[in-house]
This record gives structure tokens, sequence and C-alpha cells, in this order.
């Protein structure tokens, strides 16, 4: 079985930017990308932290899968 990666969270900001999602705003720590698609406005949110806790991290993963597909963004996430 594989393991979750440990990312901080500019490293999970950089992954969804290759996805074409883009720094909409940012309140204290948390930074909202968005990306505009045929369903519409597509929004994650990814707390800027050093290293993001194993369950944030697959917070955060399983967050972006309902807009990008699971086997695109597994390599990123998982080793």
């Amino acid at each position: 079985m594989s393991r979750l990666k440990r990312l901080s969270g500019a490293e999970v900001i950089a992954i969804l930017e290759q996805f074409d999602f883009q720094i909409y705003s940012q309140r204290g720590s948390h930074v909202k990308l968005r990306r505009m698609s045929e369903a519409g406005k597509e929004t994650l949110t990814v707390p800027n932290h050093r290293q993001l806790d194993t369950g944030t991290c697959r917070a955060v993963y399983r967050q972006a899968c309902r807009y990008i597909s699971e086997v695109d963004l597994f390599r990123y996430f998982y080793e």
C-alpha cells in the first residue's frame, strides 16, 4: 500500500497550479485556489504551513479529487 507524502502547503499549491488552479485569495495562512471550468467555479482551500499534517494533506487530496482525476493526482500525493 502506498504512503501519503509529507508535503508543505507551498508544495500542494504548486501541484494544484499545474492543474490550472490560481491563487484567488488568502486569509491568514489559508490560501484559496480557483479555476474556472465548464461546470463553473472550482475552489480549493489549502493551509500554507511548512508541513501539513497527514490528515490535512489527505483532506486536501480528497477535496481536489472532486475536480481532478484521482489517477492524475495520486503520484503527487503518494509514494
